[in-house]
């Protein structure tokens, strides 16, 4: 089943309405979008340009859809790595793709959608973030909502030299003719929003991925490409394999524990070394500077790993994350940055969380972005998580923006006197060790050494990171005593209805595919329509009732889904929620498309009807509902009306190629009698709703 975006109007209805009715928007509750404190300051400069805060999602499975930008954007990210697009962009991804049952390995690795379809997904979101500004949905100081976005491209010199790659990056560049084409889809009570100032400016850097095992001149030569042919400021992201085999296989295995895992030496031989990274930054250095860019580098992409687990059946290696991708990634930084100092920016993704995103940018490091902690319980709600703890850290050390957080987490008072000297460099230690309130820039401000404020920052950062990378290697939260045991299962069947309600299926989805409904609980004997002969059926009742108990019910929205397995490794029960649990399509192109799986779709029928068709255990059903009428309830051989409230046959006939012995069951109609009046009952709230023709909803 492949991703289906949704058009912009139909996202905005559904944003509106969901959060008119629920104070939520895309199933993350007002309570965990971040609501920034007035008085601290946790922006950075990335780029040349500032995001108010250093956090976002990583190019990965939150960074795809409309709908997972503007999630990570609720909770508090503004620096939102694009997922990484590349000139194949059909390709065949296995399922299940994701496995964060413990540290984190995937199987995937670029953009699901066309290239044209991820163009259109971001700039939309650009445009939705502009327009929620607009509306004021979330009570922002400010400056607190400015975001960037960093496109991330790859994977070689030939596939991003393309006039398919190049004319994605010049639309990003400026994408006023992608901003003019949508503007159209902003009608009746949207119209309001056609004529808002969007900045054309989408995107105005790019983060290289490139493959693993890509060779170093290549590297440098897609580096040029980036810097003076396309005209982006240029980040290169680096692979943890230029620690080397046995430092890697030192830490990973001896000290951290995890013996299990078995490194790919193959990656190993084939990947850049780190003798020649440093050669592409010297030199890539003064082609930015030529260009008038900035550079910079990111720690770090996955590792390659052998696959000795079935979770990813067929698969030779896997790409492994999290926490101990995080202390491999904090020593190739700190290394990098003892080499260079403070010369290139540098961007941290690797097993981030809430307790180590104030570390991360006690190390100055920015942007810091995460994908595998944002795909266990809570999902996008952990980012804001990961703000209030940064925010608790900087009251505590009495400090009111992100640089003077730096320099009061330890590397400032060890800098402090071979940045300055002194006396200034005493007054500083002696300031950050008094307790109240701290303001280093207005201290050297007050000694007219207002210019050394960033340098200072970047030394404190380097210090702080070399400390850092000491003590990771030696924290349990890393090893694999405490990353070992996976989420508990209790050892009961998922089936249609029913479950424990636990609803963390919902939130481990990054891309909002599963929902949830309130439907009438059923508890009835269900009827079997036969047929007899020519004309002729028999409606006899059934042996046993059909039950559905629980009124809260869980469901999927397939077109948002992309089998990554996610929410099966979170549900207690077995088989799956995006496998079991009610499946709804956009549409009958996406529906026919899956036709190997269960699920329905809902489609207008004027004047204010609605039809619900779909396929249950493999056979396809219709019901129809009109205002004041039967419900009409089909498969390919039999028609029946039933009466809407008791569920009951009124009548029935054969078509005309029905044959003798064919049975038609009603309990089919009994769930999706009920599904149906729980997506009404949602309203819009929901992505099915959303689609819905006018009319459909009593408050209309």
């Amino acid at each position: 089943m492949e991703l289906h975006p949704l058009p912009l109007d139909v996202h905005l209805r559904r944003i509106f309405a969901e959060w008119r009715a629920h104070r939520s928007i895309y199933d993350l509750p007002e309570a965990k979008f971040w609501t920034p404190a007035p008085d601290l300051d946790l922006s950075c400069a990335f780029r040349g340009e500032v995001a108010a805060t250093p956090a976002g999602p990583a190019a990965g499975p939150q960074s795809q859809l409309l709908q997972n930008i503007v999630l990570s954007w609720l909770a508090g990210g503004r620096v939102v790595e694009l997922k990484t697009v590349q000139v194949d962009d059909r390709l065949e991804i296995p399922r299940p793709c994701i496995d964060a049952r413990t540290v984190g390995f995937n199987v995937e690795w670029s953009q699901e959608l066309r290239i044209e379809q991820s163009l259109a997904e971001y700039v939309a979101a650009w445009m939705v973030l502009r327009i929620l500004r607009e509306e004021g949905v979330v009570d922002l100081p400010p400056g607190t909502d400015r975001v960037l976005f960093d496109m991330s491209v790859g994977y070689d010199l030939q596939g991003i030299r393309t006039r398919k790659v190049g004319d994605f990056v010049r639309s990003m560049l400026d994408a006023s003719a992608v901003i003019d084409h949508l503007r159209l889809r902003l009608d009746g009570p949207l119209r309001k929003y056609r004529d808002l100032d969007y900045d054309p400016r989408v995107a105005a850097g790019i983060t290289l991925s490139t493959f693993h095992g890509c060779p170093a001149d290549e590297i440098e030569r897609i580096g040029r490409t980036l810097l003076e042919e396309l005209g982006t400021h240029t980040i290169i992201k680096l692979n943890p394999t230029l620690l080397g085999y046995e430092a890697v296989d030192s830490i990973v295995r001896d000290e951290l524990g995890y013996e299990h895992i078995q490194l790919d030496p193959a990656a190993f031989e084939h990947d850049l070394a780190w003798d020649e990274m440093l050669g592409i930054i010297e030199r890539l250095e003064g082609v930015a500077q030529s260009a008038g860019l900035t550079l910079g580098v990111k720690f770090t992409n996955t590792l390659v790993v052998r696959n000795g687990d079935t979770f990813f059946p067929g698969q030779e290696t896997m790409y492994m994350s999290g926490a101990p991708l995080h202390v491999l990634a904090v020593e190739l930084a700190a290394r990098f940055r003892a080499h260079f100092q403070g010369r290139f920016p540098v961007s941290f993704s690797a097993g981030i969380d809430r307790k180590n995103f104030p570390r991360a940018v006690a190390c100055d490091l920015a942007p810091i972005t995460a994908c595998t902690d944002l795909l266990r319980a809570g999902g996008y709600g952990r980012l804001s998580g990961y703000l209030r703890e940064l925010e608790g850290r900087m009251r505590a050390r009495g400090v009111r923006s992100r640089g003077d957080f730096v320099l009061a987490s330890g590397g400032g008072a060890t800098v402090a006197r071979e940045v300055l000297g002194e006396p200034l460099g005493t007054l500083l230690e002696e300031h950050l060790a008094a307790e109240g309130p701290k303001d280093v820039r207005g201290l050297l401000a007050q000694h007219g050494a207002a210019e050394a404020y960033d340098d200072l920052v970047r030394a404190a950062g380097t210090a702080n990171l070399t400390a850092y990378a000491a003590e990771v290697r030696q924290d349990p939260r890393y090893a694999y005593a405490k990353n070992r045991r996976p989420p508990r299962k209790i050892g009961s069947q998922l089936w249609l209805f029913d479950c424990i309600s636990c609803d963390k299926c919902v939130p481990v989805c990054p891309n909002d595919a599963n929902f949830w409904v309130e439907i009438e609980p059923i508890d009835q004997t269900w009827e079997e329509v036969v047929v007899e002969g020519p004309g002729k059926v028999l409606v006899r009742d059934a042996t046993e009732p059909y039950r559905a108990e629980r009124s809260h019910q869980l469901a999927n929205f397939a077109d948002f889904c992309n089998e990554c397995g996610n929410c099966d490794v979170f549900c207690p029960e077995d088989g799956g929620p995006y496998v079991v649990k009610p499946r709804f399509f956009s549409g009958e192109a996406s529906y026919r498309e899956a036709a190997a799986l269960d699920g329905f779709f809902l489609e207008g029928v004027p004047p204010r009807g609605l039809r619900l068709r779909g396929r249950v255990e493999g056979r396809e059903y219709t019901l129809v509902r009109l205002p004041g009428a039967p419900d009409r309830f089909e498969d390919d051989a039999i028609a029946c009306e039933l009466d809407p409230e008791r569920g009951r046959v009124l009548s029935a006939r054969p078509f005309f190629r029905a044959r003798p012995g064919h049975v038609l069951p009603t309990w089919p109609y009994l769930a999706m009698r009920a599904l149906l009046a729980a997506v009404l009952a949602r309203g819009r709230t929901t992505a099915v709703g959303s689609l819905l023709p006018a009319g459909c909803f009593a408050d209309e």
